[in-house]
């Protein structure tokens, strides 16, 4: 738009041509170029002569009385526009058997062809307009052509208002208490038994293999640090058996089996800083019971919110909130797996010794994740058949697992690498045994109401911010929404864990969003600027997947010592791969990278093309500067610090508030809205 707008500004148009042939047409538009300067006359015939080969190989009237003939060569610096109207229409060919009267005659170089693809389609927009199609036929200058195009974009683009937000079913039921958890359950109920037929498909499999390790390595890490941080009191033992137990129990009354519960930083660090705090006050030895009051007190307090319908308020969340914490949950697990990688590298300089293990362990990382991202990408190859380039593509997480496994173990030996530590420390009352809950003082009974509240914030946020991302339109699932039901779900859950003096679970962003993924059907979009963009066109929602993966994770109790064959270097980088992809079709990643980007590159989209690219950089660099703060919090070397993470969660949300004030509402709308416009493909393309 903008190189029609300066071409007619610049005065590049010719009203009423006398002209009877495309040739002619050509001739005239061309000379007319070189008279005003802007293509060199040592070019003319260069020109000329690319532009009637072009014709003849497709002719290029495309009908409502229009044509676009155009020709690109490196040899021509900068690009050029004339708009021709001829004296009458002529019989050009076009497909629907209208004379063509109006010509966009366009030059430029090979790199500018998807810019002007672009164009192209602006073109198409315009002509099949009938308040421009008068215009311009009565324009008796170019100013009136311009003045027609601006009122144009004005009509069909820049004025028309944002989308409103849509809020989903769940989060509208009234505030009366149990409406939202009855609604739920009658949004999902009719599909419970089809949910179980859906699962029963190939992808299930490729979904249960590769779950299975992204589930399993998280929880013997956090296993394993808990276990050092309490002694011993919780460990890899019991965080296996409590995700085993959850997760069945989750995928079998939860109103959204697709999320994936599991431990979560935050919630490590509040069960740390809790354990410091009874060895503080003399109470080290009664910590399970002090956990368990304080897990009874969020059970309760949970399940209280999501009695009295208080999920509703993840309605003042938007794609502002959600995308800075899912690009966190992304980080978290990228920034994981590169710590422990490096970790082997430090070990070995600790020790003075070889390299080789710190070398074979980043070997391993590194081919995970690579042929991981290969095969993943595989149904966009040109090779083999379709079935087995989606066979490929859904198990090649798990391949890549297997091949590296095996790649180390071929390469190394059992002393080589380090590899899952499984075994319980044992210092524990074995798991499925009571914590004695009334040995507790009375005192420090009712005391744990406070840290219960802190951890209730937490559960509650993590939960519900992950339904959103799940539950995001362009994932576009069908069954319905149940924020109520799962929250309800998580508290009771949380309740029996603490019963048991198990770790509690909560939804996991980046293993819920892998989930996701896993059971999608995905295609290839090519965009009119010529980039391509994956997009989920259907997610086979079941609950055989999470079920069958949390059976296995306990079954996984029965045979640890194969676990420990597996190197934590090729877990290290299935962490990557999911970090990665987790981070695919965010838009504020994608508003990052313009930064560094070209400006006559960016992409076209419906808030590039409505909104300054000034407001979008400083809105991203808003989103950006939240982001760090909370990566800040959490590495933060004061853990009673860190443990506020919650609290610096919900602030995102009066932020984005206070945000409106300084930005236009209408592209603040664009920017922040939950998904693209609806009508935006057709409206360009």
């Amino acid at each position: 738009m903008k190189m029609l707008l300066k071409s007619l500004s610049q005065g590049s148009c010719l009203l009423n041509l006398d002209a009877q042939t495309m040739p002619e047409v050509i001739e005239a538009a061309v000379d007319f170029l070189v008279q005003s300067g802007r293509v060199a006359e040592s070019q003319r015939q260069m020109v000329i002569d690319g532009l009637l080969e072009r014709e003849k190989l497709v002719p290029t009237a495309i009908g409502h009385a229009c044509a676009v003939p155009h020709y690109y060569d490196d040899q021509i610096s900068e690009s050029a526009m004339v708009f021709i109207r001829l004296k009458r229409g002529v019989n050009m060919g076009a497909p629907d058997g209208i004379a063509t009267r109006y010509i966009f005659l366009l030059l430029g170089s090979t790199d500018q062809t998807s810019q002007h693809l672009d164009t192209l389609s602006l073109i198409a927009r315009m002509m099949s307009d009938n308040v421009f199609h008068f215009e311009v036929t009565y324009a008796s200058n170019v100013d009136d052509v311009r003045e027609a195009m601006e009122r144009h974009i004005k009509r069909n683009v820049l004025s028309k208002p944002p989308k409103p937000r849509e809020v989903s079913e769940g989060l509208k039921t009234p505030w009366r208490p149990f409406a939202g958890l009855m609604a739920d359950i009658r949004r999902r109920l009719p599909s419970y038994r089809q949910d179980f037929i859906d699962g029963l498909r190939t992808k299930s499999i490729a979904s249960i293999v590769f779950m299975y390790f992204a589930c399993v390595a998280p929880a013997v890490t956090f296993g394993g640090l808990m276990g050092q941080e309490t002694g011993g009191m919780i460990g890899p033992g019991e965080m296996l058996l409590s995700t085993a137990v959850c997760g069945i129990l989750y995928a079998l009354f939860a109103g959204g089996p697709l999320i994936i519960l599991g431990g979560i930083g935050p919630l490590l660090i509040f069960t740390i800083i809790l354990y410091q705090l009874c060895r503080d006050y003399e109470l080290g030895n009664q910590f399970l019971g002090v956990y368990g009051w304080v897990g009874i007190w969020t059970s309760l307090l949970t399940v209280l919110l999501a009695v009295t319908n208080a999920s509703n308020l993840m309605r003042y969340f938007t794609r502002f909130t959600d995308e800075i914490f899912s690009v966190l949950m992304s980080i978290i697990f990228i920034y994981k797996a590169i710590e422990g990688v490096v970790a082997t590298f430090d070990q070995a300089d600790t020790a003075a010794g070889s390299n080789e293990k710190a070398l074979l362990a980043l070997v391993i990382a590194v081919g995970t994740f690579y042929i991981a991202m290969t095969l993943a990408g595989f149904r966009r190859s040109k090779y083999l058949v379709a079935w087995m380039r989606e066979f490929l593509a859904d198990f090649g997480p798990s391949i890549a697992l297997g091949a590296m496994v095996g790649a180390a173990w071929w390469l190394g030996d059992a002393t080589t690498l380090d590899t899952l530590e499984v075994s319980s420390t044992g210092e524990a009352s074995p798991s499925g045994w009571l914590v004695d809950l009334w040995s507790v003082p009375w005192g420090v009974k009712i005391a744990a109401i406070g840290p219960a509240i802190l951890a209730t914030v937490l559960v509650f946020l993590s939960q519900n911010i992950t339904s959103r991302l799940v539950n995001s339109p362009q994932n576009k699932l069908e069954k319905g929404d149940s924020y109520h039901l799962d929250l309800a779900v998580v508290g009771a859950l949380i309740g029996l864990c603490s019963l048991f003096g198990w770790p509690w679970m909560v939804a996991a962003t980046v293993r819920s969003l892998a989930h996701i993924r896993a059971l999608s059907d995905i295609e290839e979009v090519v965009k009119p600027n010529g980039q391509t963009q994956e997009r989920i066109i259907h997610v086979h929602e079941n609950r055989v997947t999470g079920l069958v993966i949390h059976v296995l994770i306990g079954a996984t109790l029965l045979a640890l010592p194969l676990l420990e064959l597996v190197p934590m270097a090729a877990l290290y980088g299935i962490f990557l791969y999911m970090g990665f992809v987790s981070l695919r079709g965010i838009q504020f990643i994608e508003r990052m990278g313009l930064w560094l980007t070209d400006s006559a590159l960016y992409p076209v989209n419906h808030y590039t093309r409505r909104v300054p690219i000034r407001t979008i950089h400083l809105f991203t660099l808003v989103q950006f500067v939240c982001l760090v703060v909370l990566c800040i919090i959490n590495v933060f070397p004061s853990q009673p610090v860190r443990i506020l993470f919650p609290i610096f969660v919900v602030l995102l949300v009066p932020v984005r508030a206070i945000l409106g004030r300084f930005f236009d509402r209408d592209q603040l709308a664009f920017l922040d809205a939950d998904e693209a416009p609806d009508e935006e493909e057709l409206h360009w393309v």
